[in-house]
């Protein structure tokens, strides 16, 4: 089942994160369920990748989990 996970995107003048499908593989795995980056935008890890993710708390107080690494 697919959960939603946040992706940090690189050369923004701000922290901006895109918000993707990923399958949870283990505990903090998961395994980016997207093909394709969206035209125009540069993720930190490429479609498809393995990421470890940890729990974040964005500007707006709200909570996610956020792909910080590729794993290995």
């Amino acid at each position: 089942m697919s959960e939603v996970i946040y992706m940090p995107l690189r050369g923004e003048d701000t922290d901006c994160w895109r918000p993707v499908h990923a399958d949870r593989v283990s505990n903090d795995i998961y395994e980016i369920a997207v093909d394709v980056e969206p035209s125009g935008e540069r993720w930190l890890f490429p479609p498809r990748s393995l990421v470890r993710c940890r729990e974040h708390v964005f500007v707006d107080g709200q909570a996610g989990l956020v792909a910080f690494e590729l794993a290995k």
